[in-house]
């Protein structure tokens, strides 16, 4: 049964995913008011036998249809800009990690530690666990502390990529031959699921990424088994 949480954005799990939702949110407010508005002076006009000329023509309609859209988009734009100053801004992290996208699987390389890199799959159906999820569970899940910076530089060895985790609101295009990067937080444990958001090929739907939260000493620990 379809819920209003399988429609709308994920529960966020990071600080910038939260101003993300607040953004979407407050867009939609505008728009629900514009839409009301202009539904019900359409209707007014439609629906009543008599007809308004000032709703048709003069200096004071067309004022407030030039004023009134321009005060929309501030509203709309303001919030906007910052976000976007704030997706931009690189932040000092405590830990990197580096991701190659390949058709189609996903490689990953910790940076700050030596020899700690491996290749993660998509688990298939037939060896998932009864609490596994469909489509969505690899073989290799990528290991992070909560409640510290984390830097993600991508890549990719064939064609463009992207690496997207909705639930930590980071999207960022793996493109061969160049390195972005993108930051962000995780401020609480769990399980984060996220998919390659652009088409690369025929196996392009089969590319998942797990993004496992965890307390810093257990992330010690797991390094120290992966090292």
């Amino acid at each position: 049964m379809a819920t209003w949480s399988n429609l709308s954005l994920q529960d966020s799990a990071s600080p910038m995913m939260e101003q993300l939702s607040f953004f979407h949110d407050h867009t939609m407010i505008v728009l629900l008011l514009i839409t009301a508005i202009v539904g019900y002076s359409l209707s007014y006009m439609l629906l009543s036998n008599y007809t308004n000329r000032n709703m048709l023509h003069g200096h004071t309609i067309e004022t407030i249809w030039t004023t009134l859209p321009a005060i929309t988009l501030i509203f709309i734009a303001l919030p906007s800009l910052r976000l976007l100053y704030l997706l931009d801004d690189s932040a000092d992290a405590l830990i990197t990690i580096k991701t190659i996208g390949r058709q189609w699987y996903w490689s990953y390389e910790y940076s700050d530690f030596m020899n700690v890199e491996f290749d993660t799959y998509m688990t298939p159906e037939k060896e998932l666990d009864i609490e596994g999820f469909r489509l969505l569970d690899v073989d290799n899940r990528t290991i992070l502390p909560m409640n510290t910076e984390v830097r993600v530089l991508t890549s990719a060895s064939d064609v463009l990529h992207s690496w997207a985790v909705p639930a930590l609101g980071i999207k960022i295009d793996a493109t061969p031959g160049r390195l972005n990067q993108g930051t962000f937080m995780i401020n609480r444990p769990g399980l984060f699921f996220g998919q390659c958001s652009e088409i690369c090929g025929a196996n392009h739907s089969f590319m998942p990424i797990v993004i496992e939260s965890t307390s810093v000493k257990l992330f010690i620990k797991w390094m120290s088994s992966m090292m």
